[in-house]
C-alpha cells in the first residue's frame, strides 16, 4: 500500500483536507451534522487521492525522463524514497490507473449524495489537472490552472453547507485559496525542482523567469492571501470581532510570509522546500483557528 499512497501524496493530501474543512466550518458558523461530516471527509480524502494519482498518470513520461539521473529530497510532507513511483516503475501504470478510478468513483458518489452540483466541480478540477501537467513544457501560466485545481476543494465545501452561496462570497474564498497556491505551493515546488524541470525544458516560472522575479511574484501571491483572508469573516454567520483576523494575520506572517521572504531574499533551493512545507501548514493553522471560536461560541 506503500506505492499506492506515495503516488497520491497522501500525507500531503491529508493534509489538504484541512482547507475544505476549514472553508465548511467558517461559513456555516459551527460542525455540520455527523453524518455529513464524515462523508464529507470520506469524499474530500477520495477525491484528493484521485486527483494526486491522475497528475503521476498523466505526467508518467516526462516524470521518467525527469528524474532519469535521480529524484530529490523533496520536502518533509512529501519526503518518501517511493515518490513518483510510476516513474520509478514501483507501480505499473494499470495498478495507478485501477487506484484512480477506484477512489475516483468514491469521490463521485460522495459528492452525489452530498450535493450533485459538486460533481461538476469534481470533473471540471479533473479536466484542469490534467490541463495543468500537459502544459508543462508549454507555458508557465499552467500555474494559473494550478490555483484554480486547489481552489476546487474548498469551494466545493460551499456547496456541502450552503446549496445557494453567494457568489462574490464564494470568489473571495477562491481568490484566498488561488493565490495561497501560487505563492505557498506551486511555485516552491517548481523552485525546488528545476534541476529536474531543466532536463526536460519545463516552463515553469523559476526557470523562465528567473529566481528574482520568481520571487517577487511569489511574495506578492502570499500578501495578497494573507490580505485577502483578513476579510474571510465575512463569509461567517459568528461574531468573530477583531480576535480572528488578528490570529488568521499572525499565521499567515509565520507560515507564509516569513519563509517566502527568506526565500525571496537568499534564493536557496532548499528554502523553497521549507516554504513549501510551511505552506502546507497554513491551512491546518487556520481550521485550528477557527474550531476555537466555533467551540466557544
Amino acid at each position: 500500500m506503500k506505492r499506492f499512497f506515495a503516488l497520491s501524496r497522501t500525507m500531503h493530501g491529508i493534509l489538504d483536507l484541512a482547507m475544505p474543512g476549514f472553508v465548511a466550518l467558517l461559513w456555516l458558523g459551527g460542525f455540520p451534522a455527523w453524518h455529513v461530516l464524515l462523508l464529507s471527509v470520506f469524499t474530500a480524502f477520495a477525491a484528493y487521492t484521485a486527483t494526486y494519482a491522475l497528475n503521476d498518470l498523466v505526467g508518467i513520461a516526462v516524470d521518467r525522463e525527469k528524474f532519469a539521473g535521480g529524484i530529490n529530497a523533496g520536502y518533509s510532507v512529501e519526503a518518501s524514497s517511493l515518490r513518483y513511483p510510476l516513474a520509478q516503475n514501483a507501480l505499473s501504470y494499470r495498478s495507478g490507473l485501477l487506484w484512480f478510478a477506484g477512489w475516483f468513483a468514491a469521490a463521485l458518489i460522495g459528492s452525489y449524495l452530498l450535493n450533485p452540483f459538486i460533481i461538476v466541480i469534481l470533473v471540471a478540477a479533473s479536466i484542469l489537472e490534467v490541463i495543468y501537467c500537459l502544459l508543462l513544457k508549454v507555458t508557465w501560466l499552467r500555474t494559473l490552472v494550478s490555483g484554480l485545481v486547489k481552489s476546487s476543494g474548498p469551494i466545493a465545501a460551499i456547496f456541502v453547507v450552503d446549496p445557494h452561496p453567494a457568489l462574490a462570497l464564494v470568489l473571495l474564498v477562491l481568490a484566498w485559496v488561488f493565490f495561497w497556491e501560487i505563492g505557498g505551493q506551486n511555485i516552491p515546488a517548481d523552485w525546488n525542482d528545476t534541476v529536474e524541470d531543466k532536463r526536460v525544458d519545463a516552463k515553469t516560472i523559476p526557470l523562465q523567469l528567473g529566481p528574482q522575479k520568481a520571487g517577487i511574484i511569489l511574495l506578492f501571491s502570499l500578501g495578497l492571501s494573507v490580505i485577502i483572508s483578513l476579510g474571510l469573516s465575512r463569509v461567517s454567520p459568528l461574531a468573530l470581532g477583531w480576535a480572528y483576523p488578528l490570529a488568521s494575520i499572525i499565521s499567515g506572517g509565520f507560515l507564509l510570509l516569513k519563509p517566502g521572504y527568506e526565500l525571496y531574499k537568499r534564493k536557496e533551493g532548499r528554502l523553497a522546500a521549507k516554504l513549501f512545507d510551511n505552506a502546507s501548514y497554513y491551512p491546518l493553522a487556520q481550521l485550528a483557528i477557527i474550531s476555537i471560536f466555533v467551540l466557544l461560541k
